[in-house]
């Protein structure tokens, strides 16, 4: 077959074309996944107590896509719960979790009457449209101070637990003697609370609603391992981790914990911590409070971590420094990896 000039030129016309699409079509690709460095979704939340048109308004403008309602330290029902979620989705956004706090499972004249609570607060999360409920099942001692079972300090946690029961052999290195109250403190905490979470898992299949453990400064659980294992535990869909990415980094660095909890993570709190050194190891030692972007974690390393266990939903801002736009663009900058 003979193929005419026209015909030629034509066709290498058309091929020119051809590839110059393909390339550019790679390239703008490319350029996407420059963009886009990560295959997981995070969407931004604020905490608040009482959602309020303002207050509504305020986070649509600045682009976030929801929030977490605290009913800690006060009362909620189901009827305000239902109001105010019509409120909340009225402007698009949603009521993604519900922070309960804390509770006493490890006091025994308050066992039943918080476990009557946290059944409560499980249907008004529900009320709420949330998927998950905050829930901290008890505390040992309070943040420090006399009276309380002596423990290790943030940096000596070396903590040794039968993997199926939990017990707790030891907490430090060397002789354990000094912390024989605190370690029988944690095993009753344990075993109290795993009666709980056990309890409460048929009322959260019921209501749709999650039970996501928090790691908070409750003296219980300090290393990413224990607290790995406690949360495992259960073998349950219903029940997970509610990773807050600012509170353990005094134990132990904020990588470390989303590594061990991996795929038990429900939701993140974000808030902000400066660790200082201590003994050459940073990431395990005392620290201050401070503004997200202001503080000592390495959040690019902490957005790529969470890209590694797979990772998506929902992160809230657990601090009130700056304003709904402000923190907007912090989390804009962390999601991006930046």
């Amino acid at each position: 077959m003979t193929v005419s000039r026209r015909e030629f030129f034509g066709a290498a016309a058309a091929a020119t074309i051809s590839a110059t699409y393909f390339l550019s079509n790679r390239q703008r690709i490319f350029a996407d996944e420059i963009a886009q460095p990560f295959s997981t979704k995070i969407y931004k939340a604020r905490i608040t107590q009482s959602p309020t048109p303002q207050y509504c308004e305020s986070l649509k403008e600045a682009g976030f896509a929801g929030m977490e309602v605290s009913i800690m330290g006060r009362d909620a029902s189901i009827a305000e719960a239902r109001r105010v979620r019509q409120l909340v989705e009225s402007y698009d956004l949603r009521i993604h979790s519900v922070l309960y706090g804390w509770a006493n499972f490890n006091i025994a004249n308050k066992y039943e009457s918080d476990l009557k609570s946290v059944k409560s607060a499980l249907q008004i999360a529900s009320a709420y449209g949330a998927d998950t409920l905050l829930l901290v099942t008890c505390n040992v001692g309070k943040m420090g101070g006399d009276g309380y079972p002596k423990k290790p300090e943030a940096w000596g946690f070396d903590v040794d637990f039968d993997p199926v029961t939990l017990k707790v052999k030891t907490v430090a290195e060397g002789d354990n003697k000094p912390y024989a109250d605190y370690i029988a403190a944690q095993n009753h905490a344990t075993e109290t609370s795993i009666r709980a979470v056990e309890s409460l898992i048929p009322t959260a299949a019921r209501e749709g609603v999650r039970i996501g453990l928090e790691n908070v400064w409750n003296n219980l659980w300090c290393t990413p391992k224990f607290f790995a294992a406690f949360c495992k535990y259960f073998k349950n869909a219903w029940v997970g981790s509610y990773l807050d990415l600012g509170n353990h980094t005094k134990y132990s660095r904020c990588e470390e914990w989303i590594k061990e909890l991996s795929d038990s993570i429900i939701k993140l709190h974000i808030k902000g911590y400066k660790v200082k050194e201590v003994k050459g190891k940073l990431g395990g030692g005392p620290g201050d409070w401070t503004a997200i972007d202001k503080g000592s974690i390495d959040w690019k390393s902490v957005r790529k971590s969470l890209n590694e266990v797979r990772y998506n939903g929902w992160i809230s801002v657990e601090e009130d420094l700056y304003n709904d736009k402000e923190y907007s663009k912090i989390l804009d900058k962390f999601i991006a990896g930046e």
